[in-house]
């Protein structure tokens, strides 16, 4: 008997029909004789009406309010989900993230889990019964519910699983698995076998959305295998472990892209110490992730310029922000673009293979693709471009490094997948 975590995503659980299907899975697992803890996400869609019903109210909603409202969507579908398992025979268990015991900090709309009382859960699991478990929610000090950010179902269920020692966390949504770029992009696409958790977080957080990029660092933290399967089709989906001796003979395993970023430039700033702390100190309080920074003369002496990307949520807020601080640091200009798209190669094989960077740099040229920031990691190449270029980017690069080709492991040369 394993002990296995499960995640449906909204596609996964859209309707009633597609709850019955899902169902009948976990139920047929169980007859294996697995025991089953299955995190929900709410339903296609839903979470996107209840934000739109929140800022009828007012532009800019309580987020203590707005994490009570958002944290229903799961409600709904994990009820509905037992509702179901129950008309079918079983017997199952529904549990908010409060009775989880899925402690947060305060961080209302970005949560963090900091602990996980597993104690319901187990007792539960016992008993024999399906644990359904509300993701993307939990509960603070103060016993205020939380939500962890649009994607968060992902690291509920990779933090349970590492919790209760599972022997696994599936992670089922309406994809085969990892490709190596946007398979709705990029034809050629191809699913990827396996990836390591470095790869896929570099790839969960430079744009691909198949997984949240913290559910990746909680199953390398924890060491727990993340299983990417569709709820649609049977496969072995993608499995995403510990990085092995053949995952570095591939410079490049995927190609990822964002197109929700905006850069901001300050210019003519002075080129003294404190000054880019003074920048970024007004934008780190009003809780904005910066991305991609760059910092260079601006051509006259003592003076440079600072570059930086921003959520497209937060780009119009950013500009305030600067256009208030413009007048303390003597004659500057704030300028924005928001019209960019972020492109990046992600592989293991970076640290091994001379000559990437060249290659990515030269490709885009062909296409006459002017690269306006890069930035770099030891297995990560990103590049700043104007966004109507995004989806050529990504097919020539993808063609450039022959993602097509499948690595067969024990040789030394690439074999091309033949298309059946």
């Amino acid at each position: 008997m394993a002990l296995v975590v499960q995640k449906y995503g909204g596609t996964s659980v859209a309707d009633a029909q597609r709850i019955n299907v899902v169902a009948g899975r976990v139920l047929a697992r169980k007859k294996g004789g697995d025991q089953l803890v299955v995190v929900l996400s709410a339903r296609a869609g839903e979470t996107d009406r209840l934000i739109k019903l929140g800022c009828e109210i007012t532009d800019q909603p309580d987020p203590r309010e707005m994490d009570v409202l958002l944290a229903t969507g799961e409600q709904t579908t994990i009820a509905l989900f037992c509702i179901a398992v129950k008309a079918m025979g079983s017997e199952a268990v529904s549990m908010t993230g409060y009775q989880a015991g899925i402690m947060t900090d305060g961080q209302f709309g970005q949560a963090r889990i900091s602990w996980i009382q597993t104690q319901p859960i187990i007792e539960s699991l016992q008993e024999g019964k399906i644990v359904v478990v509300a993701g993307f929610q939990g509960y603070d000090d103060n016993g205020n519910i939380t939500t962890l950010g649009r994607g968060g179902s992902d690291t509920t269920a990779v933090a349970l699983a590492a919790a209760l020692h599972a022997g696994v966390c599936e992670i089922y949504t309406d994809v085969e698995g990892v490709f190596t770029a946007d398979p709705n992009v990029c034809a050629r696409a191809r699913k990827l076998d396996k990836i390591s958790y470095e790869e896929m977080m570099e790839m969960a957080s430079m744009g691909a959305k198949v997984l949240h990029h913290r559910s990746v660092e909680f199953g390398m933290k924890y060491d727990v295998p993340i299983r990417v399967l569709s709820s649609f089709t049977d496969g072995p989906g993608t499995l995403v472990t510990r990085e092995d001796e053949t995952m570095e003979k591939v410079a490049v395993s995927g190609i990822t892209y964002n197109k929700n970023e905006g850069r901001v430039t300050i210019t003519n700033v002075p080129d003294q110490p404190g000054i880019a702390a003074k920048v970024f100190q007004p934008i780190s309080a009003a809780n904005i992730n910066v991305d991609l920074i760059v910092q260079g003369a601006s051509g006259i002496p003592g003076r440079a310029n600072i570059s930086f990307t921003v959520p497209k949520i937060s780009y119009d807020q950013t500009l305030g922000i600067l256009g208030s601080l413009a007048p303390e640091l003597g004659d500057c200009q704030v300028m924005g673009d928001p019209g960019i798209a972020k492109v990046s190669i992600i592989g293991l094989g970076m640290r091994s293979n001379s000559g990437v960077a060249t290659k990515m740099f030269e490709t885009l040229a062909r296409e006459n693709i002017n690269i306006k920031m890069i930035a770099t990691s030891e297995i990560k190449i990103s590049c700043i471009i104007d966004e109507k270029y995004t989806e050529l980017a990504v097919r020539v690069l993808h063609d450039a490094f022959e993602l097509d080709r499948k690595w067969q492991g024990g040789g030394n040369i690439q074999i091309r997948e033949e298309k059946q």
